[in-house]
């Protein structure tokens, strides 16, 4: 495979052996881009180690975790999306840069307009006055790994045309075998739970991100999300033009939507901001409890609100699927907890893949009872999913949580779901809209052992436990 691949550009998946045999013998390329990471990141450490010195840890938190989060940002698109798997890593990262690092913006500067159109000149093999009617001059959108131009096809349809950045593969797969190196050397050294070498952690890290810059995967991707919603009235997404679409060039029909960051408009479109939320809470609940394939990345600018009221998704890059086995054990991890059987829960916990069997349940236990009481104490309206998240966050970095990658995305994807509710509404709580869904679809599953869990909270020794149906 290696001698018909004269460079990393030509790779279509993740493949770290080939990726170091090709930059074993690159080293001025390699060492420029080591000292161009090692620099600022030997910086931040220094900084660390001077507060920690002179005792303003505490108080020069907030200015680090900014610190870093800018670090992450200059060093281009790689670190930006390790920085936003870390946000979603309470077991790994503390809450003070969690918080932070959630406010990394997958954005970068655009690049030169003649280099995008040259790509998709070379790509789709056809002058790009062949190819649309029109085009804009400059992107109307720009990402770390891409960007996009609104045109027009010669057939009429307006569309979304989504250009890879110049020498991104090059470049994330240097960085990548940099990060690769360093996991070898560190992974043993370093005091992480992961449940698995970091070496296996970086290799998973980037085979999904090869799969995102893969637009042939993002295309059957969205077209697997619109069969599921196909009969679904409020929710939209939109059509791809295989015709002009590669690995490095996506064309998809225009979405003539208002961005769920623009809510201004939102209301002075006369659209009904209520049911904007309760259409996006439903549908995540769908994508999670019926479908299992759901859209790991709902940030606002992936959303948009239609002039008729629907909802219309974009972006399908980072997607991920979670098995019939990983609902049903998500359900008795809720029924454990509804109970408050605190060793049943650690049982659950382990099958998920959130702690390893030898566990020391008795030291534990009592964290368990003392976080989780807060949030079981809490009346149902008022419950919001963030500040769960938040309390159990301190509790995964103290104890050996590890976070399995499927769940550290629903995690996310939750998280920023009521992120963008609460934007729009700020007396939005997701209890209140989910819990009409929740409760009919539990009662209505196909499978007789979440049927069965959902009789084990409500009756005991023949008799239905009223209080135990709203919690």
């Amino acid at each position: 495979m290696f001698s018909r691949i004269s460079s990393v550009a030509a790779l279509e998946v993740y493949d770290p052996q080939l990726i170091c045999r090709y930059y074993r013998w690159r080293l001025p390329q390699v060492i420029g881009r080591a000292l161009a990471i090692l620099w600022p990141f030997l910086w931040f450490v220094l900084c660390l180690r001077w507060d920690q010195l002179w005792g303003h840890t505490d108080r020069n938190v907030g200015r680090r975790s900014v610190q870093l989060r800018k670090l992450l940002t200059d060093l281009g698109p790689t670190f930006i999306k390790v920085g936003q798997a870390l946000s979603t890593r309470p077991d790994l990262v503390r809450k003070d840069y969690l918080e932070e690092l959630t406010q990394l913006q997958d954005q970068l500067p655009p690049f030169p307009s003649e280099q995008a159109f040259a790509r998709i000149e070379s790509e789709l093999g056809r002058p790009i006055a062949e190819i649309f009617a029109q085009i804009s001059p400059e992107p109307v959108a720009a990402a770390s790994l891409g960007q996009v131009y609104k045109a027009q096809l010669h057939s009429g349809e307006w569309v979304a045309v989504k250009v890879q950045r110049p020498h991104l593969r090059e470049q994330l797969s240097l960085d990548l075998y940099l990060i690769r190196w360093a996991s070898t050397w560190l992974g043993p050294w370093l005091p992480l739970n992961l449940g698995s070498t970091l070496t296996a952690v970086v290799d998973e890290f980037g085979r999904k991100l090869f799969e995102e810059i893969d637009y042939l995967h993002e295309g059957r991707n969205c077209e697997r999300f619109a069969e599921y919603f196909r009969d679904d009235p409020d929710v939209y997404v939109p059509r791809i033009f295989w015709a002009y679409s590669t690995r490095r060039v996506l064309t998809l029909e225009w979405i003539d939507g208002i961005k769920l960051t623009d809510v201004e408009r939102i209301r002075a479109a006369n659209l009904e901001v209520k049911q904007l939320v309760r259409i996006g809470v439903v549908a995540a609940l769908k994508q999670l409890l019926e479908y299992g394939f759901f859209h790991a990345d709902p940030h606002p600018g992936n959303l948009f609100a239609l002039a008729d009221g629907r909802l219309a998704y974009i972006d399908f890059g980072m997607m991920d699927q979670l098995t019939e086995e990983m609902k049903e054990y998500l359900v008795d991890a809720l029924v454990h907890l509804v109970d408050r059987d605190y060793n049943a829960l650690i049982d659950d916990f382990i099958h998920l893949g959130f702690l390893q069997s030898d566990v020391g349940r008795q030291e534990l236990i009592p964290a368990l009872e003392k976080v989780l009481a807060d949030v079981l104490t809490q009346e149902v309206v008022n419950f919001n999913f963030k500040t769960a998240t938040d309390q159990f966050s301190d509790l995964m970095y103290r104890y050996p949580f590890q976070v399995p990658s499927h769940f550290a995305l629903v995690i996310r994807s939750l998280v920023t779901q009521e992120g963008v509710a609460l934007s729009l509404y700020p007396q939005f709580r997701i209890v209140g809209v989910a819990y009409p869904y929740v409760a009919k679809r539990l009662l209505t599953d196909e499978s007789p052992r979440i049927r069965q869990r959902l009789l084990q909270v409500l009756i005991k020794d023949g008799k239905f436990r009223w209080n135990r149906l709203e919690n």
